[in-house]
């Protein structure tokens, strides 16, 4: 008993800090959204239209930082502290190198590229500015991201969690000061929320460096000056081995969100309107998975670096049990107060009815993902990464577009049946990934 509840503990260490820094980024994402509101209807369908291709400039280092938190946490479990820190090294200074041609690229065909995501008259000039902004400076991000990613695998959720809320409060205030031009700084406007973005960014990229400073840290840069690590080619195989995956099913998934996205569309205005709220709150809770999937990936990897697949079995169970802990109680929020939800955000009636109407997918969706993303945690710690892949392409590809689309559409469901398919996506990928794990063949995969 003293042995579980130490991994218990481990598990609430690790995992906690994670929940809060994901529950806040999408607490200051809503604050972000309404201080832009102020700037009008136009200002904010000008920053939606540039979500899509912003996450999709970053989908490449997205799939890098999962493969060095994969990396890191099982070199942690064999206490190869060198070999961390060659690779944490060998990321850090390829990204730089990826960042600078991608925000290039990005800030040329800025134009053309709001272009495609249908941007109209009176969003375009604003929408390219504000891209070309923030993604002209994506470096301090994407440093930002891989420093962090390395310090979860190592398990210092605790250094993650104080970067990126420092980051974030900083957007905030800066936000303040120069959208709307307050305490003597100049207007800006939509530029000001962008330069915002980059300024916070670029405060969270010198706390995220800072935290490699210290001597007795497992990513050290003292270490890796006093010892000349080097980078190393076969890091960057080993990360390019489990990132193209990963790359992949990140797209997977930008396309299923996008597919989904059209489909409510199509369902009018008021189904639309319903619909954003439910992704909203599908974001919210998702950040509760990926806390328990931060701790997943460093205790899995840890363990098996350390050669016990018993061990690292035992801390998947104990963060599926927590996953299923917290989506039950989740479920039940959501489900007593679905009516005062939707009235906080509409005051239409017809709004609000669509909305309940959502609200069973939503909160099954809502357990599905929570245990999925769990279940993959464990997986990525391991290395299987293909596997997931494989998962994502049938489930999103298939399952979820195609149910959304007969559901929604020939079964004459609108945006209820839009959301079956959202809910049959989520169930197949937590099915897929729970049959994986229950297997055990993921604790032999060598990385």
């Amino acid at each position: 008993m003293t042995i579980k509840r130490d991994m218990l503990a481990e598990t609430l260490r690790i995992a906690s800090p994670a929940i809060a820094e994901s529950l806040f980024t999408a607490v200051i994402g809503f604050i972000d959204s309404f201080m832009v509101s102020s700037l009008g209807a136009n200002a904010v369908a000008a920053i939606g239209l540039t979500n899509q291709p912003k996450y999709a400039g970053f989908t490449l280092f997205y799939a890098v930082n999962i493969a060095v938190a994969t990396l890191v946490a099982r070199r942690n479990g064999q206490k190869n502290r060198i070999g961390a820190n060659a690779l944490t090294l060998t990321a850090i200074l390829w990204v730089i190198l990826l960042s600078a041609a991608m925000s290039t690229l990005l800030f040329l065909f800025a134009p053309a590229i709001m272009n495609a995501c249908g941007a109209t008259s009176e969003t375009h000039a604003a929408a390219t500015s504000y891209y070309r902004i923030v993604m002209g400076c994506m470096v301090f991000s994407c440093i930002q991201m891989v420093i962090n990613a390395a310090q979860r695998g190592a398990g210092n959720t605790k250094i993650t969690m104080r970067t990126n809320m420092a980051a974030n409060i900083v957007n905030i205030v800066f936000d303040y000061l120069l959208i709307g031009g307050h305490m003597g700084f100049p207007a800006l406007g939509i530029r000001g929320a962008a330069a915002a973005t980059v300024i916070g960014t670029a405060v969270g990229c010198v706390i995220s460096i800072a935290s490699l400073l210290k001597k007795d840290g497992f990513l050290s840069i003292p270490l890796i000056l006093g010892e000349r690590i080097r980078t190393s080619r076969n890091d960057l195989r080993a990360i390019f081995r489990l990132g193209w995956p990963i790359s992949i099913e990140q797209v997977l998934t930008r396309v299923g969100l996008v597919a989904t996205s059209i489909l409510a569309a199509a369902c009018g205005n008021y189904a639309m309107a319903a619909h954003q709220v439910a992704m909203n709150i599908l974001v919210i809770s998702y950040a509760f998975g990926d806390g328990l999937q931060a701790a997943a990936v460093a205790l899995v990897g840890r363990s098996l670096g350390e050669n016990k697949p018993r061990l690292a079995a035992e801390y998947g169970r104990i963060c599926r049990d927590f996953g299923l802990g917290v989506s039950a109680v989740l479920a039940f929020l959501l489900w007593v107060s679905a009516s005062a939800l939707y009235a906080l955000f509409f005051e239409e009636a017809e709004i609000i009815a669509i909305g309940i109407q959502l609200m069973p997918c939503l909160i099954l969706t809502v357990i599905f993902q929570i245990i999925m993303v769990v279940y993959a945690g464990c997986l990525r710690g391991a290395g299987d990464i293909r596997y997931i892949t494989m998962a994502a392409l049938f489930s999103v590809v298939i399952v979820r577009t195609g149910v959304s689309y007969v559901f929604g559409n020939v079964l004459g469901m609108g945006v209820a049946g839009v959301w079956c398919g959202v809910m049959a996506d989520q169930f197949f990928r937590c099915f897929l990934c729970m049959l994986r794990f229950r297997s055990g063949k993921w604790t032999s995969i060598r990385i």
